[in-house]
């Protein structure tokens, strides 16, 4: 049983990403906005297994899927 936080600094590191503020505030400026129409799982920066954890946090309606909204939301931002 995952009982860890699921903030969206916990997520980035889930994703194998650096999460310290700098760089989470870097990823999300090269990566905004997302195009119109596109899913966050669909983004074409992500590799095949960040992929795969966000459709099962969306789909499953994981632990994570409040960290993985958030960042969506983020990610749409201009």
């Amino acid at each position: 049983m995952d009982t860890g936080e699921h903030t969206l600094k916990a997520l980035f590191a889930q994703l194998g990403l650096d999460n310290d503020e700098a760089a989470m505030d870097r990823f999300l400026e090269a990566h905004s906005p997302l195009p119109a129409g596109c899913l966050l799982q669909d983004a074409d920066f992500w590799s095949e297994g960040q992929r795969q954890f966000l459709i099962e946090a969306i789909d499953d309606d994981a632990q994570w899927v409040d960290a993985v909204n958030h960042l969506d939301t983020l990610l749409r931002k201009p």
